[in-house]
């Protein structure tokens, strides 16, 4: 960080960066940690990730004994022997991945994104049929600042104030092109934070964990362990 660095940048350098000290970086690390802890018999399982990339197994200090990742997007990394990877929808599985065995599905911030109440359900469906253990993180709908936008109270705004925001707004991870109004809706239309309420609904089965921020819930997490 420079002292003629534009503020826009630093604030998200320091919130939403892959840097290890940001704020960002260091939840996600902590989750890891929760994450492993719950499941400490990791190294062990035969693990589907939903919507997620070979990167998050890479990185990691344990290892499964096995991981197959789908992805609506082809991973761009080259996964090692004992990752799988396959195109295709997570709330409706191809025959070949739905009827493998698995120990334990695992979702990240992927649930937010599938569109609608009807394929949320068909996640949850998809989740807990999959494995007798599932682990499945979302933001949460009620902390004060919106996470993919990094804007205060962004998810409460309108459809029109949300567009005419994410047409020009740089700090957080949805950028469509500068300024073009079509691609600001759908980027807009493309998440749908969920409360405790609704997750309780889509997984009735589980424990549902409040990660927290400063005191204020900043994620859910739907556990079955």
């Amino acid at each position: 960080m420079t002292a003629t660095e534009p503020l826009s940048a630093r604030v998200r350098r320091a919130l939403v960066s892959s840097d290890p000290g940001s704020i960002s970086s260091r939840m996600r690390a902590r989750r890891w940690e929760l994450f492993m802890a719950t499941f400490p018999d990791l190294e062990k399982m035969r693990v589907l990730d939903l919507g997620g990339r070979v990167g998050t197994w890479t990185s990691s200090e344990i290892r499964p004994e096995a991981v197959t990742v789908v992805n609506l997007e082809r991973q761009t990394a080259e996964p090692p022997g004992w990752i799988t990877t396959h195109v295709g929808n997570a709330c409706a599985l191809p025959p070949e991945i739905a009827v493998a065995d698995y120990d334990l599905v695992f979702c990240n911030s992927v649930i937010e994104h599938v569109g609608g109440h009807v394929q949320r359900l068909a996640l949850a469906e998809t989740v807990r049929d999959a494995a007798p253990r599932y682990w499945v993180q979302t933001p949460y709908r009620y902390f004060p600042i919106e996470p993919h936008w990094v804007f205060p109270a962004f998810q409460f705004l309108p459809v029109q104030a949300r567009t005419l925001i994410t047409r020009t707004w740089r700090t957080g991870n949805r950028h469509p092109p500068w300024g073009e109004t079509d691609a600001a809706v759908e980027t807009v239309l493309g998440v749908e934070l969920l409360s405790a309420t609704e997750m309780r609904h889509y997984f009735p089965d589980a424990r549902i964990l409040h990660e927290k921020l400063a005191g204020l819930v900043k994620s859910l997490i739907a556990v079955r362990s």
